[in-house]
């Protein structure tokens, strides 16, 4: 098993992207136990200065959290998202899977394609399984790489609500359905209204 944790975590290591079990079965000889490696290993970085996480259903070394102040000096460039698209971002990761009917339902508001689009390009939403409804819509849900940024295993971590008021990020909004849907306002009125909340790097 320590041989097999060696092999684990070189391959870790030196990958750019986070690796499945299965990418690390077909790496190692024939017999090893990936899964089993994969616990011990990460139970020896426990403390450490870099630790082994899983993301979904990979798993990767990322920096401890507590240390991310050490690599501030690195030079970033930061994109930032519009309200809209960070509404229309948080409303997939806590109803995923979701269509965009229902995200303008939410909302209040229809939803541009611009937005969409770009939170596709930023690869932090992808499409997920059609609805067996009418039309069958296709459904949007949160990536590995959106868990990844945030430093989340899954949606389910996602911060609730009493955590998300206490933090300051729940504002006084009038509730989803006040507006017809594109009369109140719509993505294009928003597309100068910036903010921090999500950046990409």
């Amino acid at each position: 098993m320590a041989e097999q944790e060696r092999m684990v975590e070189a391959v870790l290591f030196a990958s750019p992207e986070a690796v499945t079990v299965k990418e690390l079965e077909q790496r190692m000889p024939h017999g090893c136990n990936v899964a089993e490696a994969l616990i011990h290993l990460q139970t020896r970085y426990e403390g450490r200065g870099v630790r082994v996480i899983r993301i979904g259903d990979t798993w990767a070394m990322r920096t401890a959290p507590d240390l991310g102040f050490l690599m501030q000096k690195e030079t970033v460039e930061q994109r930032k998202l519009s309200r809209a698209a960070i509404e229309t971002l948080a409303i997939i990761a806590y109803h995923q899977p979701t269509t965009r009917a229902e995200i303008e339902e939410i909302r209040g508001v229809s939803v541009s394609r611009g937005t969409i689009d770009q939170l596709l390009e930023m690869e932090w939403i992808r499409l997920g399984r059609r609805r067996m409804t009418p039309g069958r819509p296709v459904t949007f849900v949160v990536t590995p790489q959106f868990l990844d940024h945030f430093g989340l295993e899954s949606a389910r971590d996602l911060p609730g609500l009493k955590e998300l008021r206490a933090a300051g990020l729940l504002e006084n909004r009038p509730p989803p359905g006040m507006f017809p849907l594109g009369t109140a306002r719509d993505d294009d009125d928003e597309d100068d209204e910036q903010s921090e909340l999500f950046e990409d790097p």
